[in-house]
């Protein structure tokens, strides 16, 4: 599909193969925190996951994509999750999963990728995003893909023995 095709990444469905990368990713404790994760997962329900990963977004709300470079290796992931087909909107969210490939284009790419595909082929009016507010990366990568802060959400995130705030991000399809 040349949507999801980019200069140097492409985004494609979740492959069977993909277990031993989802499983590193899913259990990473240094990412637990945005992905409001509490618990290791075993490679067990991971399979299961895979095994229902072709279900129609329509069907399970949300969307997985592998994030590839060029040379055909997984180098991340990209979601939309909450799908709501009758308000058109969607959430986003994107993890680059070593820091060697961060910092590289890959994260904006996939980005533009998504919200391209989302505005064209799924017609969504909107997507939007949470985002901690010490995150700086991801406030700088989603606002320079037009993503605008709309919200604040204070105390959101318990992480570390201390409450953190969160932003809300929103872009609307012109």
């Amino acid at each position: 599909m040349i949507t999801l095709k980019g200069e140097h990444i492409y985004l494609r469905a979740l492959e069977p193969e993909d277990l031993e990368f989802i499983h590193a990713v899913e259990n990473d404790e240094n990412i637990w925190e945005i992905s409001q994760t509490q618990t290791p997962y075993s490679r067990y329900l991971i399979k299961q996951y895979l095994e229902q990963a072709h279900q129609d977004i329509y069907e399970v709300k949300q969307l997985r994509l592998v994030i590839c470079n060029t040379q055909d290796e997984a180098i991340g992931l990209i979601d939309l999750f909450d799908f709501d087909f009758k308000n058109g909107r969607a959430g986003i969210g994107i993890l680059v999963k070593d820091h060697e490939n961060r910092g590289k284009g890959a994260g904006k790419e996939a980005l533009a990728l998504l919200i391209n595909y989302s505005f064209t082929h799924l017609d969504l009016h909107q997507l939007y995003c949470n985002i901690s507010e010490d995150n700086e990366v991801s406030i700088k990568l989603f606002s320079r893909q037009g993503f605008k802060q709309i919200g604040l959400k204070k105390d959101w995130t318990y992480s570390q023995g201390t409450y953190k705030n969160e932003y809300l991000f929103q872009l609307i399809k012109n």
